[in-house]
């Protein structure tokens, strides 16, 4: 270990091996190291089911009724993958497609008046939609097609629309659209966790529109996808692409002490051990004294025997409760996957509900989502505090990710890994530099 490298990697979230295979890639010498004994950190899937039980500190174990232990694999954090969004793209251009296998999530919902109804995303099914009277029906249907039409680069795409500063408050309003369909818009397709984007340039808006009907039309279904066995292969998919370009990994490794010289991170130690760096990219929980609280996190895992009432008995979905629906400030989430996805036993289903904390009774929150999940044979309940870095790294170099947020998906995690990239290198990241040299694909070149 007593060696120099260009960059160490602290923790093996997604975020972290996401950064350690994209350095690989482009010949830095890296380092990865994890005090855990598994991959996935924060973001890891927890298998056998014992072991989820231990962790909760349910020290029962599970009943018999739960099936065999190890046919779970339980993700500690919820999220999809956009079909068309930011971590397809590094999966697909990587190459680490080939260690994974992806099912599409079979329906999104949304939540209004105590009820689920499918969220309507192509004309279609606004069409038949019971979310909607039959005029608003044709106001939304003109807005799909404004936003499908809408080029940022051509202003006969405008409608007197300025993208850069008519507020998104005031395209609902050129197109006349009631509450209710606003709520829909703006968190089940924009899929925004607050109100706060009303008042904001509506181009971003717009664009998040895009990508979940971009989405939605590679398969169909949904625009969702989830991987066979959990989220916790995506780390260790990108610890393997690290791995093939010359990373080291070493997993259930103590860090005693990161060593710093005028200010600037020079090496780590452990267990007796030096190893010298030049950068180096960690996860909050490696240096509590360099971040600062953003808030907290309710996640409820919930296993389940049967499908949630109303989603036609899908194997996997999605429900959004927009806040307005609930009288809070952010939306309350639920993403459900089964057996199908080799994630539980036959016959078994995860809920897993979550929100961002603005109360003393966080449980009392997300309420309305363990409702509509009822009955439910086991809940496992986390509070997390969100962690966010209180520098950018350029003085000291060392490169913090931020705690995983109370999103269904990965985008932001792909905005953090994107913003970390940045500071590292210098310049803008480029989906290009993550491609792989064409002849060390596993040395597979022809000869």
């Amino acid at each position: 270990m007593d060696e120099e490298y260009d960059v160490i990697v602290l923790g093996t979230g997604l975020t972290e091996c996401i950064l350690s295979g994209i350095m690989s890639v482009n010949g830095k010498k890296v380092l990865h190291m994890d005090r855990n004994p598994y991959y996935g950190g924060e973001s890891s899937s927890i298998t056998p089911l014992e072991e989820l039980y231990k962790r909760f500190q349910l020290l029962e174990g599970p009943p018999e009724s739960m099936g065999r232990g190890r046919d779970w694999n339980v993700d500690l954090i919820p999220k999809f993958l956009m079909a068309n969004g930011q971590l397809v793209k590094m999966l697909l251009y990587t190459e680490v497609t080939r260690y994974l296998d992806f099912k599409v999530v079979e329906g999104s919902f949304v939540y209004k008046g105590g009820k689920i109804y499918k969220v309507p995303s192509t004309e279609t099914e606004a069409l038949a939609s019971n979310l909607m009277g039959m005029f608003e029906k044709r106001r939304f249907r003109k807005f799909l097609v404004f936003v499908a039409n809408f080029d940022e680069n051509d202003p006969k795409t405008f409608e007197g629309v300025d993208p850069q500063t008519t507020s998104m408050r005031d395209v609902y309003r050129k197109f006349d659209l009631g509450q209710d369909v606003i709520d829909f818009t703006g968190h089940a397709l924009a899929l925004y966790r607050t109100d706060d984007y009303l008042d904001q340039p509506c181009l971003e808006t717009i664009n998040r529109i895009k990508l979940y009907s971009e989405s939605l039309a590679r398969y169909g279904k949904s625009p969702y996808l989830y991987p066979l066995y959990g989220l916790g292969e995506l780390p260790q998919g990108f610890a393997r692409l690290s791995a093939i370009y010359g990373g080291t990994y070493m997993l259930n490794k103590p860090v005693d002490d990161i060593i710093m010289e005028n200010g600037k991170v020079v090496g780590v130690k452990s267990e007796g051990e030096v190893a010298r760096c030049k950068q180096l990219i960690c996860d909050p929980s490696y240096i509590p004294e360099r971040v600062q609280k953003a808030g907290q996190v309710i996640r409820i895992i919930c296993i389940l025997s049967h499908p949630i009432k109303n989603t036609n008995d899908a194997n996997s979905c999605q429900i959004i409760i927009p806040q307005n629906q609930v009288n809070r400030k952010s939306d309350i989430y639920v993403c459900m996957i089964s057996y199908a996805h080799n994630v539980a036993a036959q016959g078994k289903y995860i809920a897993i509900a979550s929100t961002t904390v603005e109360t003393s009774e966080p449980e009392k929150e997300i309420e309305p989502a363990l409702e509509l999940l009822e009955p439910i044979d086991q809940k496992f309940v986390a509070i997390s505090d969100l962690y966010e870095p209180i520098d950018d790294g350029s003085e000291s170099q060392v490169f913090c990710s931020c705690s995983y947020d109370a999103t269904t998906h990965f985008e932001t995690t792909c905005n953090d890994i994107k913003d970390i990239y940045k500071r590292m290198v210098g310049s803008a990241f480029d989906f290009e530099n993550m491609k792989r040299k064409q002849n060390d694909v596993f040395g597979e070149a022809d000869q």
